[in-house]
């Protein structure tokens, strides 16, 4: 069991969140870009900073892969991957579906994810072999096994303005055969939703691995299935990301494919 992995990621989740709270208040963030439509503030930075030192200090072995530039020691056989502000946009704008996630790699596998949305006070923990917790309440993925009846999200990758493969064309599909869409705005909340039975599916192209290593990990200790868009394990290295219930896995795939 990782113990004191899971308390240390708990606890800078919820310090973090707490930064993240105390901005959420401001009038004012300065704003910038990393691309046209991918901004970045300093509440990222500032986030990321917290929880890169507070991980340094505790395990000084371990690797970090960041969102907003830190790469130490990354290629490490362990190593911590972290977003400081899943949902950027979401946080600018006031709409309350933001994250912190830190998630735990070692060897290649996944196995420890920790999800902090502080607006909502929702903090969700995966660890390998485990189980899942939304503030330490078991959690198990839906049964729902037809697509007529799901709920699932999506959203599109930070170039959908000049790449062909900007995920429109699978959300045209998708809409023809499912309840209902979601674009959330957040990867990590997204895999949480379907962790805890709230969607049905997600999919998404374009994603880095720190936008879901955490949600992954939550997802599988939930019940559910975590994979690329051939069904591989490859999700992080690809960039591309199906988690669904294992009903309805193959099913989301099979769509995306044609």
């Amino acid at each position: 069991m990782l113990i004191r992995e899971k308390e240390v990621a708990v606890n800078l989740a919820r310090e973090a969140g707490m930064l993240l709270q105390r901005w959420w208040v401001q009038a004012d963030l300065d704003v910038s870009q990393k691309g046209v439509i991918n901004p970045v503030t300093e509440v990222d930075r500032q986030a990321e900073e917290l929880i890169t030192r507070g991980l340094a200090k505790g395990f000084p072995k371990y690797g970090i892969l960041a969102e907003e530039g830190t790469d130490w020691l990354s290629a490490s056989h362990t190593r911590w991957i972290v977003d400081p502000l899943d949902g950027t946009t979401n946080f600018i704008k006031r709409y309350p579906f933001v994250a912190v996630s830190i998630g735990l790699e070692m060897d290649g596998e996944l196995i420890l994810g920790v999800v902090f949305n502080p607006i909502l006070d929702e903090m969700f923990v995966g660890e390998c072999g485990q189980g899942a917790t939304l503030n330490d309440r078991a959690l198990h993925v839906s049964q729902t096994g037809d697509l007529g009846q799901a709920v699932i999200a999506s959203g599109f990758p930070y170039d959908a303005w000049t790449s062909a493969e900007d995920n429109t064309r699978e959300w045209a599909a998708m809409v023809k055969r499912v309840s209902s869409l979601r674009c959330d705005g957040s990867a990590a909340l997204d895999l949480c939703g379907v962790a805890c039975g709230r969607l049905d599916a997600y999919w998404e192209r374009g994603v880095y691995p720190w936008d879901i290593a955490a949600g992954a990990v939550i997802v599988r200790e939930a019940g559910g299935m975590v994979s690329d868009y051939r069904g591989g394990g490859d999700f992080l290295q690809r960039g591309e990301v199906v988690a669904a219930n294992p009903v309805l896995s193959e099913k989301i795939r099979e769509i995306i494919a044609r």
